[in-house]
């Protein structure tokens, strides 16, 4: 048994939700109760810049590389969370398919070491903004997210990467301030 099969069975539902904190781990979701499970969520309107570019949220980066045109794609990087994951309606592109991304023109497998880097320097990059890495700083639980897809080939981004992302990072950042 993983750790995550532990977590999630201990999770309850109260008053008819579902808990998304307690003192050990937070559950990462847009629509969470709780600053951290909200603040976390790739969703949430952080304003920093990656590559030259400025995004809105970490989320509209998974959106906007499911387009091959660079110019859509740049469109795409104005918008944050739900805004961004709706635009999708606006290609034919499947790169589900095909298994390729684009960065800025660039095809990229989505099941390759270099996409892995690029998705690393993404989550580096976001802690540019301050209150981003602020509640990556006073996170002090472990951070899972329970929703999502667990196959490379359904999404760009898993829920198994996106909540080892946000450990490594919390770690890190923990790490140097002299909190762990």
């Amino acid at each position: 048994m993983n750790a995550f099969t532990v977590i999630m069975s201990c999770f309850k539902i109260k008053n008819g939700n579902k808990i998304s904190e307690t003192e050990r781990w937070v559950d990462v979701g847009y629509r969470n109760r709780g600053d951290y499970a909200q603040m976390l969520s790739n969703l949430f309107p952080y304003t920093f810049k990656f590559r030259g570019k400025k995004l809105q949220s970490i989320e509209n980066f998974f959106q906007g590389i499911k387009f091959k045109d660079k110019k859509v794609q740049n469109y795409v990087f104005t918008y944050y969370g739900t805004q961004a994951v709706h635009i999708k309606a606006a290609t034919d592109y499947d790169w589900k398919k095909s298994g390729l991304i684009y960065w800025q023109g660039k095809e990229i497998k989505r099941d390759s070491k270099e996409y892995e880097m690029l998705v690393d320097e993404l989550y580096i990059s976001a802690i540019q903004n301050p209150i981003y890495r602020g509640i990556l700083s006073n996170c002090n639980k472990f951070i899972i997210h329970s929703i999502g897809e667990n196959d490379k080939k359904d999404t760009t981004f898993t829920r198994y990467e996106f909540e080892f992302e946000l450990n490594c990072l919390k770690d890190f950042i923990q790490t140097k301030k002299g909190v762990k």
